[in-house]
């Protein structure tokens, strides 16, 4: 396997733009096909990068010029596609989440072991110096030991910006499955696997109105939970309470912040790929919140930069650090807290994962 692979993209919607940017600059990557059910929207996605073509998805997926498959589509089709890939020889790395059941993601990861191909899966945030220096600062035990974490999204709702916001709204979606694996996948990253978790939610309205685009007016059906609160036992005794809302108006709380015996870290926006990681120790209270300078992660990172990480392990025969057992742990976080909050009880989670090995220093991909 050379350093480059070959990748045919699968779905050409409102993401697809910042993928293709990312894509356009990675050595690691070259764009040879797309597909999408709207032809215009695929072909001008390849006329992006040179040698590509549009292609129908069974033309994509038999292509002897795409080593891997990189699916941008709706969550409910994640599972069907993943495996039709993998069956047609195929790596895949596929938007979050990874199925919309756990039932499913285990079809996945089995099929992509018994194919002897790798799956990776969003988000790939936590590859940025963001999470990466905060996970360094964690590492090397500025806070002592951590015990605790808080991850909190609040938002009033995807419909005020997105034009056809159905799916957010339907089961797959909320806020749970929807930005859920950017927070979840960080604590992973940050604190290891978890074991047992607790929640509760709610669905305060049952429509939602569309704000923008040529639908702006028209109605939509809410039929999952919009407010979900989980607290995540972690297999090293750490706990996390996590809150994931689409009906909060306004608030002034941190993304994530980890706290531990001897001190405080305040982790920046697991959406995004960099920010601020600040930093609270016992040993210097006067001091407060002391910015930390980046020290590791994939620099100037963009969606996309884990299908390069992926593309990196397969020349160096290591694991990557996106992959689909890891995505199928936070799934299972995720269906374990919604089955909790159901039946109002606590959840034993059925899968583990290895905690992904971190980058160590800052990596400029592009160069």
């Amino acid at each position: 396997m050379t350093r480059t692979l070959r990748v045919g993209v699968v779905g050409a919607g409102n993401i697809s733009a910042q993928y293709s940017a990312s894509l356009a600059r990675l050595p690691q990557l070259s764009v040879r096909a797309v597909c999408d059910l709207d032809t215009a929207r695929a072909e001008g996605f390849a006329a992006q990068h040179e040698g590509a073509r549009a292609l129908a998805l069974r033309e994509l997926l038999t292509a002897d010029d795409v080593d891997a498959v990189l699916l941008l589509t709706l969550p409910a089709t994640h599972a069907d596609l993943t495996r039709e890939a993998l069956a047609a020889g195929k790596h895949v790395y596929v938007e979050k989440p990874l199925a919309t059941s756990v039932a499913e993601g285990r079809e996945v990861v089995k099929a992509a072991a018994a194919a002897g191909l790798r799956v990776g899966c969003a988000p790939d945030t936590v590859l940025g110096t963001g999470i990466q220096t905060a996970r360094a600062a964690v590492d090397a035990g500025r806070i002592g030991v951590p015990h605790s974490a808080t991850a909190f999204m609040t938002t009033p709702g995807h419909e005020r910006w997105h034009p056809d916001p159905e799916f957010y709204y339907r089961p797959g979606g909320g806020p749970l499955l929807d930005m859920g694996p950017y927070y979840l996948t960080s604590l992973v990253h940050l604190l290891g696997p978890v074991v047992r978790v607790v929640g509760a939610s709610s669905r305060p309205s049952a429509t939602r109105t569309i704000g923008t685009g040529p639908r702006a007016g028209e109605s939509v059906d809410v039929t999952v939970d919009t407010s979900v609160t989980g607290i995540l036992e972690h297999a090293s005794g750490a706990l996390s309470t996590l809150v994931m809302s689409f009906d909060v108006w306004a608030a002034r709380l941190p993304r994530i912040e980890v706290h531990g015996t001897g001190g405080s870290l305040s982790v920046p926006d697991p959406n995004r790929f960099a920010g601020p990681v600040e930093l609270f120790t016992a040993t210097a209270p006067d001091a407060g919140w002391v910015e930390v300078s980046s020290s590791a992660g994939y620099q100037d990172a963009g969606r996309g930069y884990g299908l390069a990480d992926l593309a990196l392990s397969l020349a160096a025969d290591r694991p990557h650090r996106t992959g689909d057992e890891l995505a199928l742990h936070v799934l299972d976080i995720m269906e374990s807290v919604q089955r909790a909050a159901d039946t109002r009880t606590s959840v034993e989670l059925t899968t583990s994962c290895t905690r992904p090995e971190p980058l160590t220093e800052v990596v400029d991909l592009s160069a």
